[in-house]
């Protein structure tokens, strides 16, 4: 039975989307069926950001260390960025262009020039190595990349080839210098500009699968504009709550950015609906756990969004008490579940904040499921039930089939926010999809008598290390490059704060001295340091099959779990 909570928020969500309200929903044919869809959104990002940045004027909308830019500042200087990328550098629309840096006021504002000037944002990994931001451009087929001196870097490193142009910025400098290396090739003011429509190509991020190499998800403007005004729907609607109940703050509204902005979370319902809500956004570098209470205290933040091991410890650490979080209400988390033990923590020991969660994918433009406050408190397990007003939520099975109400099967999503499909890979495109338009998350659950989803396991081999996707095909891909290394398998290891680690068996051949240290630094030089093993147990034998002569992983999984487990205990 319903909540009190989801009657109020059903109560707002009626008058933000009814007669008058400021978002209109209609329909649209999409799948041979009427989908809902957000009628007053703009069709494209370009549009979107003039719109709200002249809105929004000389507010502060990035901090960056001692650099402070507002709303019309960052516009400018995307919009000189798009110039210098049409004029200096041939950009054309629907061209994909990469970026490659760690989070950065540069990183923004090159993101929305590119946007503007017609451009396909192309949001490579910052973590990888050279070896994977090459395949990455070279799967987007990217002409250009716009990258940090480190990345760089690894872009520059022998035996990483790549057909791309290469833009290096030094992102520690202010702004107009910091993209003078684009905006000095040429362009001007009078720079014309495509004008978009919804079905231009807007983004390509990747994502982690079952199969090794990330794959490109490409989406359009419109589905990621519909993406936003969801998300706004959503704000909206807890705006509505908290002025009802006399807690809105007349203070502007402020997070910070801690999670990689090549990530759909920090990407959308972060920094791109920061701009419709006049938000301030507060970039950190690099996640420190102390440093980001110090600026939720000095900037006034009263939203934190980040994987939940991020929350934790701020909960946990031991200096909490010298700062004034009194201004953060919200603390939410993505990208992997919380512990209900945690749920429960950050609600009783962190003042008046509450903890939320949300549920979307890389796939689905970050929209999904979300559940927060007392209904999180309530069902901690949960990830909540359907954002309103666009996602479709269905527990399917093998064939498409609906799962009866309480059953596990597939979690899958339909909505006009999904992405278009994976760039030059028909196949998984084909796989991803029912004919009818669902999403195929690879995730499995259920719906409660409420609508709340439950996920429950993964049908996809991957492993979620603090909300980062790594598939495991991958990493045993990088083992099998050692010349002694017979068989491996790898798997995902629990882990408190981090939710899973990547752990490995590997039997060498006879006679090998290599050591799991040995192959650990083998592997740092291959991979992302996220995807390298926290643990490598070395086999004196061969690894057990199955009847098909496939290694037997679940038994190896379950075995080597127990053992990890218990010298964790110990």
């Amino acid at each position: 039975m319903p909540s009190a909570l989801d009657l109020r928020l059903d109560a707002a969500y009626n008058l933000i989307t009814g007669p008058g309200g400021p978002i209109q929903v209609g329909s649209v044919e999409r799948f041979g069926r009427q989908l809902p869809f957000i009628t007053n959104a703009p069709t494209n990002l370009a549009d979107y950001v003039a719109f709200f940045a002249a809105q929004h004027g000389d507010a502060i909308f990035l901090v960056e260390g001692d650099e402070r830019l507002s709303f019309k500042q960052v516009y400018m200087a995307a919009r000189q960025v798009a110039a210098g990328l049409v004029d200096g550098f041939g950009v054309q629309r629907g061209d994909r262009v990469g970026l490659a840096m760690r989070n950065a006021n540069a990183w923004c504002v090159s993101y929305l020039g590119i946007l503007m000037a017609g451009g396909c944002a192309t949001l490579l990994n910052g973590w990888w190595q050279g070896g994977e931001l090459a395949a990455g451009i070279e799967d987007a087929e990217a002409k250009l990349v716009i990258a940090d001196v480190q990345r760089a870097a690894r872009l520059a490193e022998p035996d990483v080839r790549h057909g791309a142009k290469m833009v290096t910025l030094d992102i520690g400098q202010p702004i107009e210098r910091a993209i003078a290396p684009i905006t000095s090739a040429g362009g001007s003011a009078e720079t014309v500009l495509p004008v978009l429509t919804g079905q231009d190509l807007a983004t390509i991020l990747f994502t982690s699968g079952s199969t090794g190499q990330s794959k490109g998800a490409y989406s359009r403007h419109e589905a990621v504009c519909q993406a936003i005004f969801n998300y706004i729907t959503q704000t909206a609607t807890m705006v509505h709550l908290l002025t009802e109940d006399g807690q809105m703050s007349d203070i502007q509204p402020a997070t910070l950015i801690c999670t990689p902005l090549f990530h759909v979370t920090a990407e959308i319902p972060v920094f791109l609906q920061s701009l419709a809500l006049g938000r301030k956004l507060v970039l950190m570098p690099k996640w420190n756990a102390e440093a980001a209470m110090q600026l939720i205290q000095d900037e006034k933040c009263n939203y934190f969004v980040g994987v939940p091991l991020m929350s934790y410890e701020i909960l946990t650490n031991p200096n909490r008490k010298n700062y004034d979080l009194s201004t953060c209400r919200s603390y939410a988390g993505g990208g992997a579940p919380r512990p209900p033990e945690h749920v429960k923590r950050l609600s009783e020991e962190m003042g008046d904040a509450k903890p939320l969660l949300g549920y979307g994918l890389t796939e689905t433009n970050a929209v999904g499921c979300g559940i927060i406050n007392e209904n999180y408190l309530a069902k901690p397990l949960s990830t909540g039930p359907a954002s309103k007003p666009l996602v479709d939520l269905a527990i399917l099975d093998d064939n498409g089939g609906e799962v009866a109400q309480g059953g596990v099967g597939e979690v899958c999503i339909r909505s006009v926010c999904n992405f278009e499909g994976y760039w030059n890979n028909e196949a998984a495109t084909k796989a991803a999809f029912f004919d009818n338009g669902y999403f195929r998350s690879g995730d499995l659950g259920y719906l409660d008598e409420d609508g709340y989803l439950f996920i429950v396991d993964r049908k996809k081999d991957i492993i979620i290390r603090g909300g980062e996707n790594i598939s495991c095909q991958e990493v045993e891909a990088a083992i099998y490059e050692h010349p002694d290394a017979n068989e491996c398998a790898v798997f995902g290891l629990p882990d408190e704060r981090l939710g899973e680690c990547v752990g490995a068996v590997v039997w060498m051949k006879p006679g090998s001295s290599v050591t799991a240290d040995d192959l650990v630094a083998f592997l740092g030089a291959r991979l992302a340091p996220y995807k390298v093993p926290c643990q490598i147990w070395m086999s004196n034998d061969a690894l057990p099959k199955l009847g098909s002569e496939k290694i037997d992983k679940v038994s190896l999984r379950s075995h080597y779990r127990g053992e990890y487990a218990g010298e964790v205990a110990a």
